[in-house]
């Protein structure tokens, strides 16, 4: 029998889960019971082949009228927790999209509640679905590069100025004095920071001793657009630089550093370089399992679960150091231009900053771009 799914925000990367529902629905594992939208999609929104599910901006008495018995929510950051406990306790499972939570108190409640209802939750991290993780997490304790010394992490990507004009909290810390926390490293690249922690082995909150960050911004914004962490763990540094004001946009990736080689994965496209001494450079291509996928096997036949919400612990504390931190400082107009036919903001010099970060674990400060301030501390 399918799994009847209610997807809560279905327009923007909501989207990109009504194509998934579609391709699950096809393979016979669930059906798209009901849609949560403050705007009702038209029937032209909604892909062919999923039939025409019941519509409501009431995301509980949906919830209670289809059966559904999980919940997909890729909604407004600020709006997870809530809509969470509201399934949790009629005993939905979950999908949560990433960033689970604005703030660790927030994190923790939704986490707490789900655990109480006693109902699944996975995190929408969809990169530890890649079957690239636990390879290069082999490789790294089977000793492949030597003593491991770190894990650097690079994303140069580019965003129009009409990125942050989508929605309300786009590009925003806080909106009607509640925290969306909606930078560069906690909602585009949150991927980068949380890959980068997981191959480490490093997910949990009680991994991170301390964080440094420098929270930058280029565009006209209220939060970070061009920025670096380090996180602190008992296992080695985890460094990821990021930017949505790329010369030249290109994939993300997590850099593994040891003391004999080092394990480049190129998340995005579940690509895996190995370079280490003695040896030529290896190259493998990994298979992802999808984590809806997951989330359904794991609920009829006791699959392992992914991306269980404690091992999303470690990414929170960043999410919180991000949030507690200074805001981000301005760019010079002298560090920034616009690039008029693409409407964007382009900080010169910052792909090969990034690129340099994830190769030495430093932070732009320590890399002497003429912009970046002293780094800010949370312990």
């Amino acid at each position: 029998m399918t799994v009847p799914i209610v997807l809560a925000g279905a327009r923007g990367h909501g989207r990109w889960h009504l194509d998934n529902i579609r391709r699950l629905q096809a393979n016979g594992l669930v059906h798209l019971a009901g849609i949560c939208e403050l705007t009702p999609l038209s029937q032209e929104e909604i892909p062919d082949g999923l039939g025409t599910p019941e519509q409501s901006a009431d995301f509980g008495a949906l919830l209670d009228t289809t059966g559904a018995r999980i919940a997909v929510i890729c909604t407004p950051i600020p709006t997870h927790t809530d809509l969470a406990l509201r399934a949790a306790e009629r005993g939905v499972h979950l999908l949560l999209e990433k960033p689970p939570a604005p703030s660790y108190a927030e994190y923790r409640r939704m986490a707490d509640g789900v655990a109480r209802a006693g109902v699944v939750c996975q995190i929408g991290f969809q990169s530890l679905g890649s079957h690239a993780v636990p390879a290069i997490r082999r490789l790294v304790a089977e000793g492949a590069i030597g003593e491991i010394l770190g894990v650097g992490g690079a994303g140069a990507w580019a965003r129009e100025e009409a990125y942050y004009r989508r929605a309300p909290w786009a590009g925003r810390r806080r909106l009607n004095g509640v925290d969306v926390v909606d930078g560069v490293l906690t909602n585009p690249l949150a991927h980068a920071v949380a890959t980068g922690l997981a191959l480490l082995g490093t997910t949990r909150a009680e991994d991170v001793t301390g964080i440094e960050t420098e929270l930058l911004r280029a565009n006209d914004i209220e939060s970070d657009d061009t920025s670096c962490v380090r996180v602190s763990t008992a296992r080695g540094p985890v460094t990821v630089a990021a930017t949505l004001c790329a010369e030249e946009p290109g994939d993300p990736y997590v850099l593994v550093h040891g003391s004999t080689g080092r394990i480049t994965f190129w998340y995005k496209q579940d690509r895996v370089l190995l370079q280490r001494a003695g040896h030529g450079p290896e190259e493998s291509e990994h298979g992802r399992t999808d984590l809806l996928e997951n989330l359904v096997e794991h609920l009829e036949s006791g699959a392992d679960l992914l991306v269980a919400p404690d091992e999303t612990g470690a990414f929170m504390k960043v999410v919180e150091a991000i949030r507690t931190a200074p805001d981000p400082a301005p760019l010079p107009e002298t560090a920034w231009h616009l690039l008029p036919a693409e409407r964007r903001r382009v900080v010169p010099g910052i792909d090969s900053l990034v690129a340099a970060s994830a190769d030495t674990l430093a932070l732009y400060s320590e890399l002497g771009a003429s912009w970046a301030l002293p780094k800010e501390v949370s312990t």
